[in-house]
């Protein structure tokens, strides 16, 4: 056993011994690289020293540089502002030489910028323009520039005046491009009442001098005053009646924005289209009953002229057919007999007669509601949009009273036609009461014999 440990105590030894001498190796290679990088390291900075004392050379060349380039434009400023100072002083001075070289006629100069500028406007907008088109041109460049017009431009002036005011008393007919509302172009025959109005075959015509068109009008007016345009345009010779608008337009206008009678019926909206139905239904009836008692009148004037036949396609006929069934009986049976003859022919006589009398108290009533719910709309129009426009409220309004003389409008001719059927029916009853009263007097007669 000793014998083992000491072997092992020798191996461990060895072993030390080995791993020693292999560290003493690797510290004097670390030693040797530790130096050879320090020649290394030292080499590069010596390098980079150099670059970077090149690059601040170039660095200091450019700042040397900009310096002279800053000293530069700062000269130049220095000159250009004492350039503008001269040249403000000298612009001034220029200016006073030319007030006084103009003298009186800058006051000229003045009107006749003024006058070009209202002539301008007046010809732009001339109807006369429609056959003579830019005529303005000149005008508006007077009227826009900076300097004294010459003697041309003034005669410009002049003749622009002069033309207007001559063409302005001619009727003249010329072929002009109309472009219609739908956007079609066609080219008409228009004839020009001096600067009022222009017409042609299908009424009157708008000169748009923005666009520099001639347009018909939105809506031509009355049919007797856009008649007599129609009539006017194509004629050559003799006198011939126009409604001319001395307004050059304006008045016209005013009458495109009328309401027809049928743009004033629909106001009335659902209300008016029922009174409208109320009274349609009234004298469809009337007709009927009309047509149905003429008839009958007639039959039962037919059927006086023979009593003796009765015939039963008229309410007499059938009365009489009742007496010749009950001759035999007493005056008091009879009368019964016919009383309850004439209580059947009655409601074939009046029937529809109250329907028409019914209609005729509904339809003002129907219209007061419409004017109840037109001013119900009305304020509610107020309460969400204030009374500032008054075109708000406008429709509402119309509601109201259209409906209201729609009412009025149905009603009158239903109680007419009311009063007449039922005349009529009147007459019809009279005349069987009169023929049943004569033939129960004449039994009266005969039984008191």
């Amino acid at each position: 056993m000793k014998n083992v440990i000491n072997f092992v105590l020798a191996a461990a030894v060895a072993t030390a011994t080995l791993a020693t001498t292999a560290q003493a190796n690797d510290l004097d290679a670390l030693l040797k690289d530790v130096k050879a990088n320090r020649i290394s390291q030292a080499s590069i900075d010596k390098k980079r020293e150099a670059e970077f004392l090149s690059e601040r050379a170039d660095k200091q060349a450019l700042l040397n540089k900009a310096k002279a380039q800053l000293k530069a434009e700062q000269d130049r400023n220095k000159r250009l502002t004492k350039e503008y100072a001269d040249n403000e002083i000298t612009l001034a001075q220029k200016e006073q030489e030319l007030d006084n070289a103009k003298g009186t006629l800058g006051e000229m100069f003045g009107v006749s910028r003024s006058a070009a500028a209202d002539a301008y406007g007046m010809i732009s907008a001339s109807i006369v323009s429609a056959q003579y088109p830019n005529r303005g041109e000149e005008l508006n460049r007077m009227a826009n520039a900076t300097e004294i017009p010459a003697l041309e431009d003034l005669e410009e002036l002049w003749i622009a005046l002069q033309t207007e005011m001559t063409e302005s008393g001619k009727v003249e007919a010329f072929d002009v491009e109309v472009v219609n509302l739908d956007g079609v172009k066609s080219t008409e025959n228009v004839t020009r009442i001096g600067n009022f109005n222009l017409v042609y075959n299908q009424g009157y015509l708008t000169y748009n001098d923005e666009l520099g068109q001639v347009q018909p009008l939105a809506k031509q007016p009355a049919g007797y005053i856009s008649g007599t345009a129609s009539g006017f345009s194509g004629e050559s010779s003799g006198y011939h009646a126009l409604y001319v608008d001395p307004s050059r337009g304006a008045i016209l206008a005013l009458e495109t924005r009328k309401r027809t009678i049928m743009e004033f019926y629909h106001q009335g909206k659902e209300v008016g289209y029922l009174i409208t139905v109320l009274l349609v239904i009234g004298l469809l009836i009337f007709l009927e009953r009309m047509l149905v008692l003429s008839s009958m009148s007639a039959k039962i004037k037919a059927q006086t002229k023979d009593l003796s036949n009765p015939n039963e396609n008229n309410p007499l006929g059938r009365l009489l057919a009742v007496y010749q069934e009950n001759k035999s009986a007493d005056a008091e049976t009879l009368e019964l007999k016919l009383d309850e003859a004439i209580l059947r022919e009655t409601p074939k006589v009046e029937r529809g007669i109250n329907l028409i009398k019914m209609f005729a108290a509904i339809a003002p009533l129907m219209g007061l509601l419409g004017t109840v719910i037109g001013m119900i709309l009305t304020f509610q129009t107020i309460t969400l949009y204030g009374t500032g426009d008054p075109k708000l409220m406008a429709g509402n309004i119309s509601l109201a009273l259209v409906t209201t003389a729609l009412g009025l409008i149905a009603a009158l001719p239903l109680i007419l036609v009311h009063s007449i059927v039922a005349g009529k029916a009147k007459s019809v009853l009279h005349k069987l009461d009169e023929q049943s009263a004569g033939l129960i007097a004449a039994i009266a007669e005969k039984e008191s014999k």
